[in-house]
């Protein structure tokens, strides 16, 4: 047979040989519900084995794939990029998972859309151990870990775990095994883990105890207290307590729940809707809760959530730059105080109050107290899991702890936008930025429309050094949304950064004259300044938030964009307000 005949034969196999396995990706339980990835991944293969691979741009992508007009444009919509990235992820589940003992491996390498394929040898499947039935009433207690110098406490572990089974084998309705007693694969059959850390340091102890999903690894549940070490059994006694406070509402539900006083129908019904248009985080959707959230409290004066929920909207318009702090302050705290004293075991009430107390008199210490208890209240409620993280924990720098509420916080409400936008604040801060990227795809994929999850991907991508889809992500959320100042704001300092100072000059007018009618955070107008080198009028501004109090301020110690002006003594005289270490 002909050499060439012999290569096009060859050829001919192994294209037959990727579409196969292109067939069964696309078929597999990792891709079967993302028809635009299998479209996607389909689109790609074929121009390649078509011998095209090299004209696969954003361009012919997006308008071939996903249906966009000729006037497709992808510096101002990310779809292909957000796709791509969702398509890489994807496919390392299906081989990590389904394709482990498959011989042929297509992959999409970053930094461009042309697919490799490589034959590699088949693997024995490796097959995770699934329980045939997982108990939805079963509990397993984790020993402790001594977290202590020198492993200190390890007999104080060992006798806490031994307290909480203790305590859990009261409750008729829940099977608990202890993982000193019990085998592994009788273990691996429970509902939840319940375990933690104990640490000591300068005669008082923290212990931290977190409840575990068994099948989807995430946290349900975390909570730490600071005691004394003076009476050991009353200690244990009070940490089992809390566990089962935290464990019955997740296992055998709550019949009694926490205690709320709706007052009639009609006012709980304001109130959703409120809730409903404050969850938009739009200034429009602000000032409908705000609203909706007065009628409430008009039709039942005695409704603490309601007064609850004004005072949220109010704090909120503020932190958005919706109004002047100055001009919602004595508000926020009113309402916020007046839930409370309406109902003192309402968690949204303490809720309230603690974010007033953080974003407000940046009180921290009364702000986690007052969290906790929201918490202690009704640990299923998101807002306060979420604000404890993002407005006390972030702020305090305790980002291990702010990443463990959020995730409480998303398990308990996977369906919010704003708790998976911020999941990807905290990855920002962190400096974790490429998980950061995948939770902005994850927030977008949910919601395309969250002009919020835009401005954090553009934010993200600035710090990676994608500039350019830096500013189409920026350009995205103003589309999405009337022009918010803060994220015209973010679109004007990465014109600075990437040259063009021409635009974010004129961005930095129109904000200046818009000032005049209407508020402005004095906040993001010292990034401007800073980003454009003019290092004094941006310390003004930001001398001038201060005195504003602006919202924004509380994440000054881990905010990537203060980097470059954090050792400036200015900076250090003014970040000393805010109370912290």
């Amino acid at each position: 047979m002909p050499a060439k005949t012999q290569i096009v034969k060859e050829k001919s196999t192994f294209d037959e040989a990727v579409r196969s396995q292109l067939h069964k990706i696309i078929s597999s339980k990792s891709f079967r519900q993302g028809d635009r990835l299998q479209r996607f991944l389909g689109f790609i293969v074929d121009e390649s084995l078509a011998g095209r691979g090299d004209q696969l741009k954003e361009y012919p992508i997006g308008v071939d794939v996903f249906g966009k007009s000729d006037s497709f444009d992808p510096r101002m919509d990310p779809i292909v990029r957000v796709q791509a990235r969702r398509l890489r992820i994807r496919l390392q589940t299906y081989y990590r998972e389904e394709g482990q003992a498959d011989d042929l491996v297509i992959e999409m390498p970053k930094g461009g859309y042309a697919p490799t394929f490589r034959q590699v040898d088949p693997s024995p499947v490796k097959r995770p151990h699934v329980p045939a039935l997982v108990s939805r009433n079963t509990v397993a207690v984790r020993a402790f870990e001594d977290c202590s110098p020198n492993g200190a406490e390890s007999s104080f572990c060992r006798g806490l775990a031994s307290e909480i089974v203790h305590a859990l084998s009261k409750v008729d309705s829940i099977v608990v095994m202890d993982e000193s007693s019990t085998r592994q694969e009788s273990l691996e059959e429970a509902a939840v883990f319940i375990g933690g850390t104990v640490r000591t340091a300068q005669g008082t102890m923290r212990i931290t105890m977190q409840m575990t999903d068994t099948m989807r690894g995430s946290i349900l549940w975390s909570e730490s207290i600071d005691r004394r070490y003076d009476d050991v059994f009353a200690l244990q006694e009070e940490i089992a307590a809390t566990v089962i406070g935290a464990v019955m509402p997740q296992l055998v539900g709550d019949s009694g729940g926490p205690r709320t006083k709706v007052g009639n129908l009609a006012a709980n019904n304001m109130y959703l809707q409120g809730v409903y248009q404050f969850n938009q985080r739009t200034e429009s959707g602000l000032r409908k809760a705000m609203e909706y959230f007065g009628k409430a409290a008009e039709e039942d004066p005695g409704f603490a959530k309601a007064y609850a929920g004004m005072s949220d909207a109010q704090l909120l318009m503020a932190n958005y730059g919706v109004a002047a702090p100055t001009e919602v302050w004595t508000k926020t705290a009113a309402n916020a105080s007046h839930a409370v004293l309406l109902d003192d075991e309402s968690s949204e009430a303490h809720t309230s109050l603690a974010h007033v107390k953080a974003i407000q008199d940046w009180d921290w210490s009364g702000s986690e107290k007052e969290f906790r208890k929201a918490i202690r209240l009704d640990p299923r409620n998101s807002v306060a899991h979420h604000w404890f993280a993002m407005s006390c924990l972030v702020t305090l720098g305790r980002l291990d702890e702010a990443l463990q509420e959020i995730m409480i916080a998303q398990s308990l409400d996977p369906v919010s936008s704003i708790i998976a936008r911020d999941m990807a604040q905290i990855y920002h801060f962190r400096r974790e930025y490429d998980r950061a990227l995948e939770q902005c795809d994850h927030t977008i994929e949910q919601n395309p429309h969250f002009s919020a999850a835009y401005w954090t991907l553009g934010l993200v991508q600035e710090q990676r050094g994608e500039l350019e889809e830096a500013i189409a992500a920026f350009q995205r959320a103003i589309e999405l949304s009337p022009p918010s100042p803060r994220i015209v704001g973010a679109l004007a300092r990465t014109y600075a950064i990437v040259g063009r100072k021409q635009d974010a000059s004129r961005l930095l007018k129109d904000l200046n004259e818009l000032s005049k009618k209407r508020y402005i955070s004095p906040f993001e107008l010292a990034l401007i300044y800073f980003s454009l080198g003019r290092m004094d009028e941006g310390f003004e501004r930001l001398e001038l938030a201060f005195q504003h109090r602006c919202f924004e301020l509380i994440t000054l110690r881990i905010d990537p964009r203060f980097d470059n002006v954090r050792d400036d003594p200015r900076f250090q005289s003014l970040f000393s307000q805010l109370g912290l270490s």
